[in-house]
C-alpha cells in the first residue's frame, strides 16, 4: 500500500538517428606577436568641470534623495507597527470573548 510506484521508461517510438562523428581539427601554432615599442596615445576624454553651482546642485539632489528614501522607510515601519498593534488588540478581544464562554 505504501510502496512507491516507479514509472517505467517507455521505448522511443520515433526513428532515432546516429550521432554525428566529430572530426578533430588541426591546430597550427603561430609566432608570438612582437611587443610594440611605440607608446600608444591615450584616448581623448572629456574633463568634468565642477563649478560651485554644480556642486550645490549635486549636494541638493543627494539631500533630496536621502530625505525621500528616509520618508518611505519610516512610513513603512509605521505601517508595520500599526498592523502589529491592531493584530494584538484583535487577539486580546478574541481571547476575552472566548474566555467568557
Amino acid at each position: 500500500m505504501f510502496r512507491p510506484k516507479v514509472p517505467t521508461m517507455p521505448q522511443p517510438t520515433a526513428l532515432t538517428t546516429t550521432p554525428a562523428v566529430a572530426e578533430p581539427t588541426t591546430i597550427t601554432p603561430h609566432a608570438p606577436a612582437r611587443a610594440s615599442t611605440a607608446a600608444t596615445p591615450a584616448p581623448n576624454r572629456s574633463v568634468v568641470q565642477l563649478t560651485p553651482g554644480t556642486v550645490l546642485a549635486l549636494v541638493g539632489g543627494g539631500t533630496a534623495v536621502v530625505l525621500v528614501v528616509g520618508t518611505v522607510l519610516v512610513s513603512m515601519l509605521l505601517a508595520v507597527a500599526l498592523t502589529a498593534t491592531s493584530l494584538a488588540v484583535c487577539a486580546v478581544a478574541i481571547r476575552s470573548v472566548v474566555a467568557r464562554r
